[in-house]
C-alpha cells in the first residue's frame, strides 16, 4: 500500500479514533476540530510519570508506504526485539467468557500500527505490541500476525477514503461510547437519536454553562496588557485587576478610548480568547476570533445556503420563532390583569402573522409578516413602562440609528450585545458568519449573525431591559448621555448594562424539544450547531426554542 502523493499521513492516533467511532475520526482529522478533556490531560498527566526503565521514549516515526506517521509513547528491546508500548489510565477488557484480560479494539490498532512502522524503521519483524492499562496495572499483549496487520491497513484505506468526503459519517450505533466522547458537545449524537425516538429521554452530554467568563472593558481610558499568563486591566486611576487567561471565553472592548497591547492580544490569540470591539453606543465594529473546524463546514453550509427553498424553509422557522416568543411575553406581561386595547389588537396581529407566515412563497413575503407582528409587539412597550414616565425610562415607540431616548438605547446596546455573542458562538462552530439565509447582506453586518439574533432578542434582551427599568435600576442623568436627538449610554450605564445581560446569560432555562436545562450562554451556541445539522443529514431541530 502507498499514500496518494497529495495525501497526507495519517496519524496513528486517528487510527485509534477511527476504530472508536468513525464520526470523531471525521471530526478530529478532517475537519481539525480537537478538545482536550479532563480525560484527556489525565492521559497527557500519565505518559509523564512513565517509569524510568523504558530504554526510548516519545519516538516519531512515519512511513509514506504505509500512509501513517506516529508518535510511540516508548518502546523497549527485549530479547533482541523491539517491542513499541502504549499507556492507557483506564481499564483493560476483560473477556467474561474466557475470564483473561485483552487490550480494546481501538488500542489494538494504534499498537499493532506503531508496530508497523518500527519493523520499517529498524527492519526487523516485530511480532507484538504491548498495553499498559493503568486503573488496572495490568499489561496485555497484542500478537501483531496477518489478521492484525490487515486490520490495520484497513483501517488506513478507510482513513483515506474518509478523508476525501465533506458529509460526516453517521453517529455510531454504540451509545456507551458517546459518553465518554470529548467531542460529544460538537457531534451531538442524543439529540440526533432524539429525531428517531421522539420520546427518549436524552442523556445530557452539552455542557450546562461556560465555565469560563466573558470580560467586559468599557471603562475611559483603560489598558489592557499581558503579565505572564493573565490580563491585567489598569484604570486611569491606577486600580488593577488581574484575569487569568485560563479563566476568560472572551474579551469585548467598548469605546475607543480603551487600549489593549499587541502583547496581549497575542496572548488572547494563543489561548483562543475571542477579541471584540464595539463603538461607545454598543455597535458591533470587529472581532479577532480562532475559527473552529476545516472547510469540510463551510462547504456543506455554502451548498445549503445557495439553495433558495432551503433558505426559505430555514427564515420560516426563525420568523416563527422569534413571533412565537414576541407574542408569549406580550401574554405574559399581562397575565392577571384587564387587558388594553392595544395589547388586545397586538395579540390578534401576532397571531394573524403568524399564522400566514408559514404560508408564504417568498423571503419578501415573510419579512412583511415579521414587520406586522413586530410592529404589533413594540406598540406594547409603551404601556408596559407607562410607570417610567416620570423617571425619564419609558418607551414611546422604537426607534434607533440614532436612539432617541433612554429606553430605546438601552434595548440597542443589549441587541449590540447579542449580535456579539451570535458571532462569537458561530465562529467557535466553525460557520462562516457571512453567509445566511433570511437576512441580506446590505452592511457591514454578518447576515448569519443577524439571522441567529433572531430567536434570542425577547429572551435576552428585551427581558433583560424591561426588567431592569421596571427594577428602576436606571438613573437617567447619571446612566445616559445626550447630544442632540442621541442617546447612549454613559460609562456608568454601560457597566450596569453589561453586568445585568450577562446575569441574564447565566439564567437557566430548559428546552421544550431536547428535554434538558442549560444557560441562555450555552443555548446560543447550541443552537448554532443545531442549525448546522439542518444541512448536515439531520434537520429538525432548529429554532424550536421558545420562551416559556
Amino acid at each position: 500500500m502507498s499514500a496518494a502523493a497529495d495525501q497526507p499521513l495519517t496519524r496513528i492516533m486517528a487510527l485509534h479514533a477511527l476504530e472508536y467511532c468513525e464520526r470523531l475520526f471525521f471530526l478530529e482529522e478532517v475537519e481539525e476540530i480537537r478538545f482536550a478533556d479532563q480525560a484527556v490531560y489525565d492521559g497527557r498527566r500519565l505518559h509523564e510519570e512513565m517509569p524510568e526503565y523504558i530504554e526510548l521514549t516519545n519516538f516519531t516515526l512515519e512511513s509514506p508506504t504505509l500512509g501513517i506517521r506516529g508518535k510511540v509513547d516508548c518502546i523497549r528491546s527485549v530479547d533482541g526485539n523491539w517491542i513499541p508500548y502504549e499507556y492507557k489510565k483506564g481499564h483493560a477488557k476483560k473477556s467474561s467468557s474466557r475470564g483473561i484480560y485483552e487490550a480494546w479494539p481501538s488500542d489494538e490498532i494504534q499498537v499493532a500500527a506503531y508496530a508497523m512502522l518500527l519493523e520499517e524503521h529498524f527492519g526487523q519483524r516485530i511480532p507484538e505490541g504491548k498495553v499498559y492499562y493503568a486503573s488496572d496495572h495490568r499489561t496485555v499483549s497484542v500478537p501483531v500476525d496477518e489478521q492484525m496487520r490487515s486490520r490495520v491497513r484497513q483501517a488506513i484505506s478507510r482513513a483515506e477514503a474518509l478523508r476525501a468526503l465533506t458529509e460526516r459519517p453517521h453517529i455510531t450505533t454504540n451509545e456507551r461510547l458517546c459518553a465518554r466522547c470529548s467531542l460529544a458537545p460538537v457531534c451531538l449524537p442524543e439529540e440526533e437519536r432524539l429525531l428517531d425516538s421522539p420520546k427518549r429521554e436524552v442523556i445530557r452530554l452539552f455542557p450546562e454553562d461556560r465555565e469560563k467568563l466573558d470580560l467586559h472593558v468599557a471603562s475611559h481610558g483603560a489598558y489592557i496588557r499581558r503579565s505572564g499568563l493573565s490580563l491585567v486591566v489598569e484604570q486611569r486611576d491606577g486600580e488593577k485587576e488581574v484575569f487569568p487567561s485560563e479563566q476568560i471565553n472572551s474579551l469585548s472592548i467598548h469605546g475607543q478610548s480603551v487600549q489593549l497591547s499587541t502583547q496581549a492580544l497575542m496572548l488572547c490569540a494563543e489561548k483562543g480568547i475571542a477579541v471584540h470591539w464595539l463603538t461607545g453606543g454598543g455597535n458591533y465594529i470587529g472581532s479577532v476570533t480562532k475559527a473552529a473546524g476545516g472547510v469540510q463546514r463551510r462547504l456543506r453550509q455554502y451548498k445549503a445556503l445557495t439553495d433558495d427553498a432551503v433558505k426559505l424553509a430555514l427564515a420560516k422557522k426563525l420568523v416563527l420563532a422569534k413571533m412565537e416568543s414576541q407574542l408569549r411575553y406580550v401574554l405574559r406581561c399581562t397575565r392577571g390583569k384587564p387587558r388594553s386595547n392595544t395589547v388586545v389588537t397586538a395579540v390578534e396581529a401576532i397571531r394573524h402573522a403568524v399564522s400566514h407566515s408559514q404560508k408564504v412563497k417568498t423571503t419578501e413575503e415573510l419579512l412583511g409578516w415579521e414587520g406586522s407582528a413586530a410592529k404589533a409587539y413594540f406598540a406594547c412597550f409603551a404601556e408596559f413602562t407607562a410607570d417610567e414616565l416620570e423617571a425619564g425610562m419609558a418607551f414611546s415607540h422604537r426607534n434607533r440609528r440614532p436612539p432617541k431616548d433612554p429606553a430605546n438605547a438601552l434595548l440597542s446596546f443589549y441587541y449590540g450585545m447579542l449580535y456579539k455573542d451570535c458571532v462569537e458562538a458561530i465562529t467557535v462552530v466553525g460557520l462562516d458568519p457571512t453567509i445566511g439565509f433570511y437576512h441580506q447582506p446590505r452592511s457591514q453586518a454578518y447576515p448569519l449573525a443577524l439571522d441567529l439574533m433572531e430567536i434570542f432578542r425577547v429572551s435576552l434582551c428585551d427581558i433583560t431591559a424591561m426588567g431592569t427599568i421596571h427594577r428602576k435600576q436606571w438613573d437617567v442623568e447619571e446612566d445616559f448621555t445626550k447630544a442632540g436627538d442621541q442617546v447612549w449610554l454613559s460609562e456608568a450605564g454601560k457597566k450596569k448594562a453589561i453586568a445585568a445581560y450577562e446575569r441574564r446569560k447565566q439564567d437557566t432555562w430548559k428546552h421544550p424539544v431536547i428535554g434538558y436545562s442549560l444557560s441562555y450562554d450555552r443555548v446560543i451556541e447550541l443552537e448554532v450547531r443545531l442549525l448546522e445539522k439542518e444541512w448536515s443529514g439531520r434537520p429538525g431541530l432548529f429554532a424550536q426554542s421558545r420562551l416559556r
